[in-house]
């Protein structure tokens, strides 16, 4: 009584065409949540923000905190 020989010619091609279809699949399945669950809400949020952003409100706020170097408070 003896064991079988294992199987080695052809061994790399069976196994790719069972594992390369479900690699394949799985990994289409991880970018696709990828960007619903965190690329779109991400877009929406700059979306929202800059929907309502004042720029020249911005730099005042800063202007009048002092932040900058080259531009003086209105106070002073």
């Amino acid at each position: 009584m003896s064991l079988p020989k294992p199987v080695m010619r052809g061994l790399l091609g069976k196994r790719l065409r069972f594992h390369l279809p479900i690699a394949f699949s799985l990994s289409l399945i991880a970018a696709a949540a990828f960007k619903f669950a965190v690329t779109e809400p991400r877009k929406q949020a700059y979306a929202d923000f800059y929907k309502q952003y004042d720029a020249m409100k911005e730099f005042n706020a800063m202007k009048e905190a002092g932040v900058f170097e080259s531009v003086r408070p209105s106070g002073e």
